[in-house]
């Protein structure tokens, strides 16, 4: 069964993602790609809108360490 949030007053696409997955990246093109036409709503989604989460795999962790100097 899908699982559906409602827009809170103000909210956008991006909150929406932080709120819920902790996150943006990589997730705010899969909820566009499965709610189609929320971005035609603009970057302020109206209060109320029903929008349906996608189930998103969490990203593996990078255990690369980068050492700018040695």
């Amino acid at each position: 069964m899908p699982r559906i949030v409602y827009a809170h007053q103000y909210d956008t696409v991006d909150a929406i993602c932080q709120r819920v997955y902790g996150r943006t990246a990589g997730v705010t093109e899969q909820l566009l790609e499965q709610n189609p036409g929320l971005a035609d709503l603009g970057p302020m989604l109206p209060q109320g809108t029903a929008i349906t989460l996608p189930d998103v795999v969490q990203q593996p962790q990078r255990s690369t360490v980068v050492q700018l100097w040695d």
